[in-house]
């Protein structure tokens, strides 16, 4: 029954499924036609978030002072704080040390997925292989690139996850009016038959 009245309430509200979709899409737009600001917001809006959760954490520990792991936590925090304003203060050298961070992620996971694909055999395998392979060579072309991908890359990553999730949202939309639509007035019925 829970689901029944879920399902109802987003074939109801399908609209701001829609608008959601289309604001990601612009803002992906957006991203991609100024790669270098959205790597700049991205990296300033990643330091505040890392000050804010560092207050959090911080506060959080002089709350629980009783627990052993109170100096822990409060370390934690206080090490939060600090590398969100580092990463603020110089929003450019913090692209360039995620950039890199990016690469080397990109290259170590492709390998493992490539091996593991080669090595285990499971269905489709060749797929991941690629998929692997993919990874690798994104992970070398940013690294051998680099200074100068620092300005780009995690703004066009930015813009295109924006893309996807917004046209994700976009074709979730439709399909919920499309089937809202197949409901009579009084959201009893069956989805019409495409």
């Amino acid at each position: 029954m829970t689901l029944r009245v879920e399902f109802e309430e987003i074939c109801h509200n399908w609209g701001w499924f829609l608008t959601l979709g289309i604001i990601l899409l612009i803002l992906g737009a957006v991203s991609l036609g100024a790669v270098s600001v959205a790597t700049v917001a991205s990296v300033v809006l990643f330091g505040w978030i890392l000050v804010v959760a560092g207050a959090f954490e911080v506060c959080t520990a002089f709350l629980a002072q009783q627990w052993s792991g109170v100096f822990l936590h409060l370390l934690v925090g206080v090490l939060n704080i600090v590398f969100g304003i580092m990463v603020i203060g110089n929003p450019l050298i913090s692209a360039g040390v995620l950039t890199l961070l990016l690469a080397a992620l990109f290259m170590t996971g492709g390998l493992f997925r490539f091996l593991a694909a080669v090595t285990v055999r499971y269905a489709a395998w060749g797929w991941a292989a690629l998929d692997g392979v993919v990874g690798m060579v994104c992970g070398a072309l940013i690294w051998s690139q680099w200074p100068t991908t620092a300005l780009w890359v995690i703004g066009m990553f930015v813009g295109v996850t924006l893309l996807f999730r917004g046209w994700s949202w976009v074709m979730f939309a439709l399909s919920a009016r499309h089937i809202a639509h197949g409901m009579d007035m009084f959201g009893h019925g069956h989805p019409q038959r495409a």
